[in-house]
């Protein structure tokens, strides 16, 4: 028989058996989601972000792509997408340059994981879009223009 969680609360005395799981770790949180890099999520320009990140220079690549609208209808969800083709990516952060933290996001991923990401960030006005990428210890860059009707200056 097949019993989910709250199931087994429910036949176990509830409180019992939620001390002995959270004591056991069942509950812990996971400490990789807690580690994130605050001083780069501070930053206000590029130059900042860069080098709170320790990146010295980058390099421009077509196999690093922005996905995102070219009018955005509402600054407060503009969807983002960054893929990148380059091999060996471990990181890739998403920054929007005239939002009052540049910083909108950071990824890090594993040995052969597919560094395609998406997600909404929030643009107080029209704004260009940076996707940093790190591969095999180097830095590509891109930019994408957004401009933003609703919910901003929109101009």
């Amino acid at each position: 028989m097949s019993m989910n969680r709250r199931e087994v609360l429910k036949a176990g005395g509830g409180a019992a058996v939620y001390t002995a799981l959270a004591s056991m770790g069942f509950f812990a949180a996971n400490p990789a989601m807690a580690a994130w890099n605050k001083a780069a999520f501070e930053t206000k320009s590029i130059a900042d972000t860069l080098k709170v990140l320790g990146v010295s220079g980058t390099a421009n690549s077509a196999d690093v792509v922005i996905t995102s609208p070219d009018i955005a209808e509402n600054g407060a969800v503009v969807p983002v997408g960054v893929a990148s083709k380059i091999a060996k990516t471990e990181m890739i952060a998403v920054m929007v340059e005239k939002n009052p933290s540049m910083m909108a996001g950071m990824y890090e991923f594993g040995a052969n994981a597919e560094a395609d990401i998406s997600m909404r960030v929030k643009m107080g006005q029209s704004s260009d879009v940076y996707a940093l990428v790190k591969a095999d210890g180097k830095f590509y860059m891109t930019k994408k223009e957004v401009k933003v009707t609703l919910g901003g200056c929109g101009g």
